[in-house]
């Protein structure tokens, strides 16, 4: 009997210290760890920076697009002008050189548009197939695609030159297309997502319900892939409609230019004619409108990327 009575005791004593011991090193109950009032400060205060440094140069840009010639020159960069003439400036840079400004902003979303949208379906595509296919030769292409992704455009921009000269596509639209359909960083980010996101059990799924492959990516795999769709998209298209190096190299026409190679050359007329200081500055100011729309269009899209796949309790 001493026996039977004593159990219950040996076993509550380890429970017991079991217990207070998670108590005393933290293991149990509410967890401190990145809640802290100093992590809070600091990682707000780095994010401040962070949003000033990018955003200070648009207010700059806000600014002097207001301002005359004088202005511009005559007071501070970081407050108005005494003239307010935002309307007058943004009316010439539309009719400048007879109205070039509105031809190049078309080139630039032909560019960015067709390119950022063909990439990234390429991207996605050749991403989920090194995901979830195995065969001969995956490792070679994906070092090859982590290759491209070190590799800088402006490095390949003139090697292009040449071989888009040998076959006479120089000067034409086809030679900013071409190269901007190939994003080796958006294959990358595609295999990465894809493997996470799209299960096995599903694809396998599909296959017993008589999906055949396409049908797979398309209407089981892509929907899974949105995130991703949308960071290479926005990545993409900014990457284009900056894209300086490879308009410049390729083409000799100004109806063909970009908004970046044509601001580029309005800028270097400042020297013998000052009023190109308010075409350039304007012409800024209207650069960056699409870039905006995009990015508040696009941010839904990784909002509901994040809370995908959450549980509710």
């Amino acid at each position: 009997m001493s026996t039977t009575d004593n159990a219950p005791t040996h076993r509550a004593k380890p429970l017991g210290n079991a217990a207070r011991a998670a108590r005393g090193d933290g293991r149990a109950g509410s967890r401190d760890a990145g809640r802290k009032p100093t992590t809070t400060i600091i990682v707000t205060a780095i994010l401040a920076i962070v949003a000033v440094y990018f955003l200070v140069p648009v207010y700059w840009v806000v600014i002097n697009a207001t301002k005359s010639t004088e202005d511009l020159f005559g007071t501070s960069g970081f407050w108005f002008g005494e003239t307010f003439q935002l309307w007058e400036n943004l009316q010439s840079v539309l009719t400048a050189n007879g109205g070039i400004f509105p031809r190049w902003a078309l080139n630039s979303i032909l560019y960015s548009g067709v390119g950022s949208v063909l990439a990234t379906y390429f991207a996605v595509a050749a991403g989920y197939a090194l995901a979830k296919y195995r065969f001969r030769g995956r490792g070679l292409v994906y070092g090859l695609v982590l290759g491209g992704v070190l590799v800088p455009g402006t490095a390949v921009a003139l090697p292009l030159f040449f071989l888009f000269s040998s076959i006479g596509i120089t000067n034409t639209y086809w030679a900013v297309l071409i190269p901007s359909l190939v994003s080796p960083f958006g294959l990358f980010l595609a295999s990465i997502y894809a493997g996470a996101a799209v299960p096995d059990e599903m694809l396998e799924a599909g296959r017993l319900d008589g999906v055949n492959e396409i049908g797979l990516f398309h209407r089981l795999a892509l929907p899974q892939l949105t995130p991703a769709i949308v960071t290479i998209l926005l990545f993409q298209f900014i990457a284009i409609w900056n894209n300086y190096m490879l308009p410049l190299v390729m083409l000799a026409d100004e109806k063909l230019y970009p908004i970046t190679l044509g601001l580029d050359n309005w800028r270097a007329q400042t020297d013998r004619l000052p009023e190109f200081y308010q075409l350039t500055t304007g012409g800024a100011l209207l650069s960056v409108i699409p870039l905006a729309i995009l990015i508040l269009v696009l941010q839904r899209f990784w909002r509901g990327g994040l809370t995908e796949g959450s549980v509710k309790g």
